[in-house]
């Protein structure tokens, strides 16, 4: 557990004054919740607003003054994909403390990890926000503004717009959804996708194969799911 601890503070290159707050944030609730450790969901939270707050400086500060576009950015943050994209990057499930059964590698459990890093740096450097951008946001989002605008955030509505304008109809989109796991540590996969239109028939036919990945909440699966139907249209 130490060895594991130094390697990330050495990965990320930053020295935590209290390791107790690092090792919070890299320990899942099933493996606090088994091994009666604290977990990551509180720091989880702060770190989702200290994010938002260091991406909304940094647009104000580049001259944006649309409050529309701030909220927007905020928006694209909310469903945790751009993070995911950050942490598999970081190969961060080499870090994390989770059960041996729990899947980890490719799950949003990456990105809630990831904010809980945040969000222990912010307090273990006495509610520095410069020190979260340097240490985290300046090495892992060097093209920070591409990476959000490519958030699937608002996918489902930019897949509904490209059926209406292809097929000149209003769609409707229908998933059935897989729950894995027990009731208190379940998650999500959105599957079997069929578009209909008004009259309830369908208006293309979509692969078997297309599912969502692992996630903690319906909707985000469904974003998911969403955004890959969309990508399977524009390339066939």
């Amino acid at each position: 557990m130490e060895d594991k601890i130094k390697q990330f503070q050495d990965f990320v290159g930053y020295q935590f004054k209290n390791s107790k707050i690092l090792l919070q944030a890299l320990t899942t609730p099933q493996y606090g919740n088994e091994n009666k450790l604290p977990h990551y969901e509180i720091l989880e939270n702060l770190g989702d607003i200290v994010l938002k707050l260091i991406f909304s400086l940094k647009m104000y500060n580049e001259g944006e003054d649309d409050p529309g576009n701030l909220t927007k950015t905020k928006q694209r943050i909310e469903d945790n994909q751009t993070f995911l994209r950050v942490a598999n990057e970081m190969e961060l499930w080499r870090y994390i403390f989770a059960s041996n059964k729990q899947k980890i590698e490719g799950t949003s459990i990456l990105a809630e990890v990831f904010e809980a890093i945040c969000g222990a740096i912010y307090l273990d450097s006495n509610n520095n926000l410069k020190t979260v951008e340097q240490k985290i946001l300046d090495k892992y989002f060097k093209d920070w503004s591409s990476m959000i605008e490519q958030s699937p955030h608002l996918y489902k509505n930019q897949l509904l717009e490209y059926l209406q304008n292809v097929y000149k109809t209003t769609p409707k989109l229908d998933f059935e959804y897989e729950k894995l796991g027990p009731d208190d540590e379940s998650w999500w996969v959105a599957k079997n996708p069929r578009i209909f239109d008004q009259n309830q028939e369908k208006i293309v036919e979509l692969p078997s194969m297309l599912r969502s990945e692992e996630f903690k909440r319906k909707k985000d699966a469904e974003k998911d799911l969403s955004f890959k139907i969309l990508k399977y249209l524009q390339e066939n």
